[in-house]
């Protein structure tokens, strides 16, 4: 269908799911766990064409979201079991895991790197950024400031704690965090500015520099290739499978919370990321243009195997943080 078709849609189905009050089927509900409704996108097909993308955690909340859709509305709908959605960082226990040079002490900070703040296990430091004229680190919130539970000022550490991080490890002072809500939340995302006498090699992603100019969120196209450096898996290659996904319920340790307007990325050839490499910056594999901000994935749902993962627009991030994208100076 066309993909002002597919944005109808979207809109149709998304207002049926917002008058449902209680859960329509467990989705693999633990106690105390939130019910994890469907997220909508556009899918690519071929240029100029896109079916809409319906993500949900069980076969059976398709059913009941689907239940007298006509057969030709179902045609043009892309169904995916992702499963649950999680916030990655680091799992518990995890300090060694390769690639261990990312999970190590290193001086100049480089994207890629083990970062975190000193409650939280560990997160990727995605890049660099100019906040008030000053060069500051980019992450996500559940990295840099513990979901909403830190204080601006706090230390940030790297490598962070689950990879022997501790207070000599001081790297930078947490900034700006927009705080994260019941929804529908844009971005999880947070700045922390460097320390005084703290160098930086903001240039440093693999294959060199990333371009200048961030791709407008307006601009992001389905189907596109992608890649990242992430402190658990690397530099990894991907693929843009979704676009302004809508209500992609992510859980995070103390709540669940949903956001609007993501990206949705598989991996090429197994995961395109894992627990610890939220915070990444993803970028476009043909000409290097910085494109997204990694905060969430699934454990299943890729065509390729490995889950799906979500980024918020780079351009929407740095709009909400004020924040000026820079590699120099």
């Amino acid at each position: 269908m066309q993909v002002d078709e597919a944005r109808e849609l979207k809109l149709r189905l998304g207002a049926r799911v917002a008058g449902w009050d209680v859960p329509v089927t467990a989705s693999g509900l633990a106690p105390g766990r939130a019910w994890f409704r469907p997220a909508f996108g556009l899918a690519p097909v071929a240029p100029g064409q896109v079916r809409l993308a319906v993500r949900v955690a069980t076969r059976a909340d398709a059913a009941v979201l689907l239940d007298g859709v006509s057969d030709a509305v179902r045609a043009e709908v892309d169904v995916r079991v992702i499963g649950p959605v999680r916030a990655l960082h680091s799992p518990v226990g995890t300090a060694g895991v390769s690639p261990a040079d990312l999970q190590r002490r290193v001086r100049p900070l480089r994207p890629g790197l083990s970062v975190a703040h000193p409650t939280v296990t560990a997160g990727t430091l995605g890049g660099f950024v100019r906040v008030g004229g000053r060069r500051a680190a980019l992450s996500n919130n559940h990295v840099l400031a513990a979901s909403d539970a830190a204080t601006p000022g706090d230390a940030i550490l790297q490598p962070g704690p689950a990879d022997g991080g501790t207070a000599a490890d001081r790297v930078a002072t947490l900034g700006a965090f927009p705080r994260l809500t019941a929804g529908p939340n844009l971005v999880d995302a947070a700045v922390a500015v460097l320390d005084d006498g703290v160098a930086a090699d903001p240039g440093a992603y693999p294959g060199g520099p990333l371009g200048a100019t961030v791709v407008d969120g307006d601009d992001v196209d389905p189907d596109v290739q992608v890649e990242k450096v992430g402190r658990t898996t690397g530099h990894t290659h991907g693929r843009v499978t979704a676009v302004e996904v809508d209500g992609v319920a992510v859980q995070y340790d103390d709540a669940v919370h949903t956001f609007d307007g993501q990206i949705e990325i598989e991996g090429l050839g197994g995961a395109f990321s894992a627990g610890g490499d939220s915070g990444s910056v993803i970028w476009r594999s043909a000409d290097r243009a910085p494109l997204a901000l990694l905060f969430a994935g699934s454990d299943i749902g890729g065509a390729q195997g490995g889950g799906v993962t979500y980024a918020s627009p780079l351009a929407t991030v740095l709009r909400v943080l004020g924040a000026q994208w820079g590699i120099s100076g």
